[in-house]
């Protein structure tokens, strides 16, 4: 084998175990070689996991059911066993070094804890007889069998001297028997699950021997094992050693220097961690590449579908197209044929009695036209009689907007009287309040004005009488009328802060009424405008009803001349571009379609031309 051929695989692949992440179309190893390896691991892994490939069958012998039976009791007295051993020892312990209150509530603790493990124990198995397995349940259970071990140990320490051999051959005999049972029980469920789920898939257990010869890379097997569902450990193996292969490959294919390699020849490095196989990773790249290429062959198929069903579309619609072209061509030329063979035949007893036949058509085309001219008399007797209808019933909708703008203004009158009487009301209401409450006030100071004016009379005799008996009075009595004047001088000046909020009561109060004022001014002009948009209604509805009588004289003049129907929507485009302003532009095409009720813009603009120049004639409706 040259350096730069594929490396040899070192065992055989696991046929049994899954890809942890699909890929399709993974091209197969090159070669193979002796499977030695990977025939070990396998041997190892089947005789340290007990985890075979035969399933047992679904129902149980009687000796089977004995045996269970037999085991279950086993148990169970192997947790009575192991209850009674802890029971005491927790329950002192608990007492005396966990600060529990009495022995019994010790004892309750203790009971408390034993009965958690044994309903999680309870509930863990029942849920895999039941098939819905609980995984993190066993955790809480060890967890609480720890504890009981560590508190059982705890409750043998040596508290007055230092620990020796025997102190920790006795602490680890407590843990014992739980540990016995805890595994029992692990056992127990293990069977139930592969009891009740046979076609579950076996995971494989990676030897003791390899955990203590290479921890560290054993621990990466395990946990990739674990991320990416991979159940066999020889599979496992295999990957491992095909990975090295390649890399001492790519080694002796780039001299040592990984560096030189290609993105997709380092692939199975960096996919590695990940699940992915070297054979899949090194077919990454193509099916990427192939699964592109298929996106942008699909979206290049759906838009040539896309263009083809609008060919097709178009090649329907055209062949419509011309099949109903090509009947109307059919019928054009059987009316032809009739109408050619009818001529012939014409011609034919024309030739036998010329004179007869000329007199006989004659005649005929004069009933013929008489007979259209009553149709067309009827028709236009119609369309006026429709006009003039139309006419009276925009007379009366003009009557009746005349009517309405009237009593619309006469309750706009009605309420701006009304409010100007509320508001007059309202006004008068509060200017009479706060007149009382100005006099109120006025009254107030007046009499404060005098109060003070009697202090001040009083602080006078006060001072006089002072003057008078000034060699009289004592130390005491001069302190006393000191603290007298001093609460006089506070008075007043309260008396003058009490002066000055009235004062600024009075403005707000005058501030108040102006904005009052201000208030009643506007509605003033509320009141002005919607008595304006009346009379602006009132005058609209007025020019209608005014229009509305010149379009009905208008049809009844035409009707008294005997217009014809171009005449009369000539003469109606005519008045439509009076009632614009005069100006003929500013008459829309479309309007005119409207009133009308023509389909063609060309026919309105052709109406639209004839009617200015019936207006630049000097046509004006009566």
């Amino acid at each position: 084998m040259t350096i730069t051929d594929w490396p040899r695989t070192a065992a055989d692949p696991d046929p049994d175990s899954a890809s942890p992440a699909a890929v399709s179309g993974t091209p197969e190893p090159v070669s193979r070689t002796l499977g030695s390896v990977s025939d070990v691991a396998e041997f190892v892994s089947e005789t340290e996991s007990g985890t075979g490939t035969d399933t047992s069958p679904a129902r149980l012998t009687g000796t089977q059911k004995w045996t269970a039976g037999a085991i279950v009791a086993f148990a169970l007295a192997l947790a009575g066993i192991g209850l009674y051993l802890s029971f005491e020892h927790v329950a002192q312990f608990a007492h005396e070094e966990l600060r529990f209150g009495s022995l019994g509530k010790g004892q309750l603790f203790a009971i408390g804890v034993d009965v958690g493990i044994m309903v999680m124990i309870a509930v863990d198995l029942l849920m895999a007889w039941l098939k819905r397995p609980i995984s993190w349940i066993r955790y809480p259970v060890w967890l609480l069998t720890a504890a009981t071990v560590v508190l059982n140990a705890a409750s043998g320490a040596p508290k007055d001297r230092a620990w020796e051999l025997l102190d920790y051959v006795a602490a680890g005999a407590h843990g014992v028997v739980p540990v016995l049972f805890i595994m029992v029980v692990e056992l127990g469920r293990t069977s139930i699950d592969r009891v009740v789920r046979p076609d579950q898939a076996a995971r494989d257990s990676i030897p003791w021997l390899r955990w203590v010869l290479a921890p560290v890379a054993t621990a990466r097997i395990f946990r990739r094992m674990r991320l990416w569902g991979v159940t066999s450990y020889p599979e496992m193996i295999r990957r491992d050693q095909e990975l090295i292969a390649y890399e001492q490959w790519l080694k002796r294919k780039y001299e040592g220097d990984i560096s030189q390699a290609t993105e997709d020849e380092l692939l199975p490095m960096r996919m590695a961690p990940y699940g992915y196989t070297v054979a899949q990773a090194l077919a990454m790249p193509e099916e990427q590449e192939q699964a592109a290429q298929e996106r942008e062959e699909e979206a290049e198929r759906r838009r040539l579908d896309a263009e083809t069903r609008s060919e097709v579309a178009k090649a329907e619609s055209e062949a419509e197209r011309l099949r109903a072209k090509g009947k109307v061509e059919l019928v054009q030329a059987e009316i032809d044929g009739q109408t050619g063979q009818a001529r012939a035949h014409a011609r034919a007893q024309v030739s036998a009695a010329e004179r007869a036949a000329a007199l006989e058509q004659e005649a005929l085309d004069r009933a013929l036209m008489a007979e259209a001219r009553a149709r067309e008399a009827e028709a236009e007797r119609k369309e006026a009689q429709e006009r003039k209808a139309k006419a009276a019933a925009d007379l009366e909708a003009a009557d009746l907007e005349r009517k309405a703008a009237e009593q619309r203004k006469a309750a706009a009158e009605a309420d701006k009287i009304a409010d100007a009487e509320a508001d007059a009301i309202e006004t008068e209401r509060i200017a009479e309040v706060r007149r009382r409450k100005a006099a109120a006030d006025l009254e107030a100071a007046e009499l404060e004005r005098k109060a003070a004016q009697k202090r001040k009379e009083a602080a006078e005799a006060d001072r006089v009488a002072e003057a008078e008996a000034q060699a009289i009075e004592t130390q005491a009595i001069a302190e006393a009328r000191k603290a007298a004047a001093e609460a006089d001088r506070v008075a007043a000046e309260r008396e003058r802060a009490a002066a000055e909020a009235r004062r600024a009561t009075a403005e707000a109060d005058r501030k108040k009424a102006e904005e009052d004022r201000r208030r009643e001014a506007a509605l003033a002009d509320i009141a002005r405008a919607k008595k304006e948009a009346a009379e602006a209604e009132r005058a609209a509805a007025e020019t209608r009803r005014v229009a509305a009588e010149i379009e009905r004289a208008a049809v009844e003049a035409e009707d008294a001349a005997k217009l014809k129907p171009r005449e009369r929507a000539v003469r109606k485009v005519a008045r439509m571009i009076l009632a614009a302003g005069g100006d003929t532009d500013r008459l829309p095409l479309a309007e005119i379609q409207r009133e009308l009720a023509v389909t063609s813009p060309g026919t309105a603009s052709e109406y639209r031309q004839e009617a200015a120049e019936l207006l630049a004639g000097g046509y004006r409706p009566e």
